[in-house]
């Protein structure tokens, strides 16, 4: 059983605060005498406490002046974005078609054509990636408000590696897709760039960069976890000699 302390009585405290009086009377006249002594040792004191107290000061502006100018950046990126998007908004759709294929070959697709049109079986672009993988791309210019719906993804589905082959299948839209049509995509390996992923693909994000992201349905994934030796987000590549033979 542990001792209980003894309380100090008041004489005993008394005595306690007044050698630690004492020892600190002293301390600050050993210090002034120290001073008084080697004068010099005070002034390197005081110029140690002011170069410090400087460079402090120095770094609190320039972080300052960092996050500032990252905000200001940011800011401008946004409204350089807003900007572009508006001159996409006002496309034709048969130009916005040519646009995504020179995104394509700006980002070194090679063979990229545009095919969209009457009889195009939901792809409107055609190409290969850099590393020699087949691209299919299905672009729909719709309005900022609307939401691409399940049936247009449904069709791309049915028609991006049955029809065209593809080893990597883009579904591009300036807008949002709904609920049904992320989940197919994100169930099917279509790599879906909604209308903040293009904004980000027009403005220099490379498009291999943002496979990943896009191969979740719009966006990362919502868990956010990768299982040992699970494949990223993204269309399975196929042998291409496998698929010329059949």
């Amino acid at each position: 059983m542990a001792k209980r302390k003894r309380r100090r009585t008041k004489a005993q405290r008394r005595s306690l605060i007044q050698q630690r009086v004492t020892l600190a009377t002293a301390a600050i006249v050993a210090m002034v005498f120290v001073f008084l002594e080697v004068p010099w040792l005070l002034l390197g004191l005081l110029l140690a406490t002011a170069v410090g107290a400087t460079v402090w000061a120095l770094r609190r502006v320039d972080r300052r002046a960092r996050d500032g100018d990252r905000a200001w950046r940011e800011q401008d990126r946004r409204m350089a974005m807003e900007r572009s998007m508006t001159a996409i908004d006002a496309m034709s759709w048969q130009d916005f078609e040519h646009y995504i294929a020179e995104l394509c070959r700006r980002d070194g697709c090679t063979n990229v054509r545009v095919v969209g049109g009457s009889g195009d079986l939901a792809a409107d672009v055609l190409g290969h990636m850099p590393d020699g993988q087949r691209l299919v791309v299905q672009v729909k210019h719709y309005a900022p408000h609307r939401t691409v719906p399940s049936g247009d993804m449904q069709k791309f589905v049915g028609m991006a590696f049955a029809e065209h082959h593809a080893d990597v299948a883009v579904f591009v839209a300036t807008c949002e897709y709904s609920t049904a049509a992320r989940t197919l995509a994100a169930k099917h390996n279509i790599v879906a760039l909604n209308r903040d992923l293009f904004g980000s693909w027009n403005n220099g994000a490379r498009l291999d960069s943002l496979l990943p992201l896009g191969g979740a349905g719009s966006g990362p994934s919502r868990t956010g976890k990768t299982g040992r030796g699970t494949r990223p987000p993204g269309p399975k590549p196929t042998n291409r000699r496998t698929r010329e033979a059949r």
